[in-house]
C-alpha cells in the first residue's frame, strides 16, 4: 500500500486547503497575466496535493498491538525518558523514531484505543529531524495516551528543518481508537512513539513504517532490561 501511495493522488488531508486556494488564485491570475504563473501555479497544486495526500488505511484486527504511528522509515529504537511535560516519569522505556521524508505521507495516526489524557507543546528549534537530539532540540508537541488496562504511551510530533507547522487535531480527554488521524507536520518532520514499561519493539532501525498498519510492539510481551 506503501508503494501505491506514492503512485496516485489520494484525497488531501485538510491541512492542505489554504495551499490548494492559494495554487488556485495564483492560477486563475495566471490566465489573466500570463501562462508561466498558471504554470507554476498548477504545478504548486500537484505538489501539494502530493504532499498533502491521506490515504485511507487498515488497521490489523489485533487487540494487542501498538501500531506505527507514521509512515516513513525507524531512524532509532533505543531506550529514553519520555518528554518531561507530559508528566510520564523520567524512567527510560523504549523509543522508536520515525523520519518522515518530503515523500512519505506526513498524516500521524493513533497507536492503540485509549484516552488522551495530555497534550504539551513546546517552542524549539527546527534542525535536522534525522538527528537524534532532534527530539529534544526541535519544536515538537507530545501527546499522553492511557490505555484501557491502564498502561501509558506517548507520541510526540516533531518539526525538522523544513517543517513549520505541526497540526494536532485531537484533545485532552478524548477517546480514540487504533489506527485514527490526529494530526499532520508540514513537510518533513519526526514522530517519536514511547511504548509502556514492559513492552519491547518489534522493529529495527531502517525498518519501512505505514503509518496506521504497521505492527511495532504487542502489549503482553516482555521488555529485556
Amino acid at each position: 500500500m506503501a508503494i501505491a501511495d506514492t503512485l496516485h493522488f489520494a484525497p488531501p488531508h485538510p491541512a492542505a486547503r489554504p495551499f490548494l486556494i492559494v495554487g488556485a488564485v495564483l492560477f486563475l491570475l495566471g490566465l489573466l497575466v500570463g501562462h508561466w504563473l498558471a504554470w507554476l501555479a498548477f504545478l504548486f497544486i500537484l505538489l501539494c496535493l502530493y504532499f498533502f495526500r491521506d490515504p485511507e488505511r487498515v488497521a490489523p484486527p489485533q487487540p494487542d498491538v501498538l501500531l506505527a504511528p507514521a509512515d516513513g522509515h525507524v531512524l532509532e529504537v533505543a531506550p529514553a525518558a519520555p518528554p518531561a511535560e507530559l508528566g510520564l516519569g523520567a524512567q527510560p522505556r523504549w523509543r522508536i523514531a520515525i523520519f518522515l521524508s518530503i515523500l512519505d505521507v506526513h498524516v500521524n495516526r493513533i497507536p492503540a484505543h485509549g484516552t488522551i489524557t495530555r497534550i504539551a507543546y513546546r517552542h524549539g528549534g527546527f534542525h535536522n529531524a534525522a538527528d537524534p537530539e532532534a527530539g529534544d532540540r526541535n519544536e515538537r508537541n507530545a501527546l499522553a495516551i492511557r490505555l484501557p488496562d491502564g498502561r501509558e504511551i506517548a507520541v510526540v510530533q516533531i518539526a525538522g528543518m523544513i517543517a513549520r507547522r505541526i497540526v494536532c487535531n485531537v484533545r485532552e480527554g478524548d477517546a480514540v481508537t487504533t489506527g485514527e488521524r490526529f494530526g499532520i507536520i508540514r513537510f518533513g518532520s519526526r514522530t517519536d512513539l514511547y511504548l509502556p514499561e514492559a513492552v519491547e519493539p518489534l522493529v529495527t532501525e531502517g525498518q519501512t513504517m505505514i503509518g496506521g498498519e504497521t505492527v511495532v510492539a504487542r502489549l503482553g510481551s516482555a521488555a529485556v532490561p
